[in-house]
């Protein structure tokens, strides 16, 4: 049951990226939680703080393409660099922003969407890299792994930055997550060169669209992406943290994205069990409606331990699925894909969350608050349902087949290359 940690234990590039992301997340926590924090502060409305998400959303989708037709490319490690440093300067810029007399509200949209197309560029070879590191045996560990590095952020860091941004400014959080930088940048430069496979395809749009039509050719991979836009589409309410923040209390804020990290990091600790599952595509399923379940109950509570509890609940099960499918992502798919799959896993696992801040927003706008947390569980239940039934191949799903054939794609493809 518990958490398998020889991934760290084993291989050195990957304990330096695990550190240093690690420390770096911290800090960039606290600016997820802030900015929509000071959007509210500055604005009073739902609204603006859900099209925070749509800024965000779409450099994200454009260059989460392009990052992964990169990433199977050029040089993985050089990515990372180019990527970290520009992330750094956007930090730079929210601190001097929030140190003006009057904030500008411009800005802050600027910002997270230059963010979140960076993260982009990132994303795909950082994922596409760690194959490459560490055995396709050891991924369950890995993904449990990473989970875990976000969930220590996750949890500390959020109650950390709400503390600050309601006690002090916006202006505290941005600085110590720029000086937290420093760490992710330091492991990126100390790990190894991980240049593009062999005979790698040239990044062009016919490559892009290489690895588009190889994703929706298997349903175990359209599951994953369409399982969690779906859970996180409708029933994220990240968007509504700020405003319910107001009812139970300011200093409440960062408690609600803890609450989250919190049970998705019981579900990392005792995640040892994951490793001897195989059907992960029936489990991604369940543990997706599930989700929705306690979304559902987050919604009906009106005293405040209970909606965390209840939010513990739904990160628990959101981990689960997450674990699964960062096993069918690095488990099963070729190394030559890696990246360009890399880039649409990342559409997949932000389009539901940047989005659904806006829908949250927008059914809050027209009704409140509590219709539009319930409705949005309700709808992640009943779109896992029917999912799983517009996909049977995907419900069924072995992991051990989808090892085989991933090693089996390979060979074929050593063989086409030294004919």
């Amino acid at each position: 049951m518990l958490l398998d940690i020889t991934p760290l234990r084993r291989f050195r590039d990957y304990r330096l990226l695990f550190f240093g992301q690690l420390i770096s997340f911290f800090g960039s926590m606290m600016t997820f939680v802030v900015v929509p924090v000071q959007m509210f502060q500055l604005t009073h409305s739902n609204l603006y703080v859900g099209l925070l998400g749509v800024s965000e959303f779409i450099p994200m989708f454009l260059l989460a393409f392009v990052g992964g037709a990169l990433a199977d490319a050029v040089d993985r490690r050089k990515m990372l660099r180019i990527t970290e440093i520009g992330q750094t300067i956007t930090i730079g810029i929210l601190l001097a922003n929030s140190l003006l007399p009057n904030p500008q509200i411009w800005i802050l949209f600027l910002v997270v969407a230059i963010q979140a197309g960076l993260a982009g560029l990132q994303r795909p070879s950082f994922e596409a890299l760690i194959p490459r590191i560490v055995p396709p045996e050891y991924m369950t560990a890995v993904s449990a792994l990473n989970s875990l590095r976000f969930n220590i952020g996750a949890i500390i860091s959020p109650i950390v930055g709400g503390l600050i941004a309601s006690q002090f400014s916006a202006s505290w959080a941005y600085a110590i997550d720029l000086v937290t930088f420093m760490a992710s940048l330091l492991a990126v430069w100390m790990i190894q060169s991980v240049p593009p496979p062999d005979n790698a395809d040239q990044p062009n749009l016919e490559s892009i669209k290489k690895g588009f039509r190889y994703a929706i050719s298997r349903q175990e991979l359209l599951g994953t992406y369409l399982i969690d836009i779906n859970a996180m589409l409708f029933g994220m309410p990240k968007a509504l943290f700020p405003a319910l923040a107001v009812s139970f209390g300011a200093n409440s804020i960062g408690f609600f994205y803890s609450a989250i990290a919190g049970g998705a990091l019981v579900a990392t600790l005792t995640s040892g069990w994951a490793k001897h599952t195989h059907k992960h595509g029936l489990f991604i399923v369940i543990a997706a409606a599930l989700w929705g379940v306690a979304i559902i109950f987050f919604g009906l509570s009106s005293n405040l331990y209970y909606a965390l509890v209840f939010l513990g609940v739904a990160g628990f099960f959101d981990m689960i699925s997450g674990l699964f499918r960062g096993t069918i992502w690095n488990q099963t798919i070729p190394d030559h894909l890696r990246g360009r799959l890399a880039g649409i896993e990342m559409i997949s696992f932000m389009t539901g969350p940047m989005l659904g801040d806006a829908e949250a927003g927008l059914i809050a706008y027209w009704f409140d608050l509590k219709t539009s947390i319930i409705s949005g569980g309700v709808m992640t239940v009943v779109g896992s349902i029917v999912l799983a039934l517009l996909l049977p191949k995907f419900v069924t799903y072995d992991g051990r087949e989808g090892l085989k054939r991933k090693m089996e794609e390979e060979e074929i493809r050593q063989t086409e290359l030294s004919v």
